[in-house]
């Protein structure tokens, strides 16, 4: 993950919750908050996140927000459309991975979390963040 320049993490929503996985994760990356480089800036600074959610029940923002606070938390940069996510029918039997095409809405906002995150990475390259 520190070699990464963009880390995606993806979750379904569960009872209104980022994924217990998801959650693992996010409480390993709390190890991160005491490390720091020669320059005093947490490891993962410079790293752009999104988050990529779906799930067949209402919370997506709520998830979305979640993550997006504790990798920013934990020293990720955040883009600009930082997120994306498709939520089905509450309570219904069709999945994400059931679907024929991705709807347009749900592809738009995936491509401009791609494109911005990219972008943002290559930025940061270029011009990482100042000593602490």
């Amino acid at each position: 993950m520190l070699a990464a320049d963009i880390v995606v993490l993806a979750t379904p929503i569960w009872l209104g919750q980022p994924a217990s996985v998801c959650k693992m994760v996010l409480e390993r990356l709390d190890a991160e908050l005491g490390e720091t480089d020669d320059e005093g800036r947490m490891l993962t600074f410079g790293t752009v996140a999104g988050v990529a959610v779906v799930g067949n029940e209402d919370g997506a923002h709520h998830v979305i927000a979640e993550c997006l606070q504790a990798l920013n938390d934990t020293g990720f940069t955040i883009p600009a459309a930082g997120s994306t996510y498709w939520v089905g029918e509450a309570m219904q039997a069709v999945d994400y991975a059931d679907l024929d095409e991705t709807p347009e809405k749900t592809a738009t906002t995936t491509r401009t979390l791609a494109a911005n995150a990219t972008h943002l990475a290559r930025l940061l390259q270029g011009d990482s963040y100042p000593s602490a």
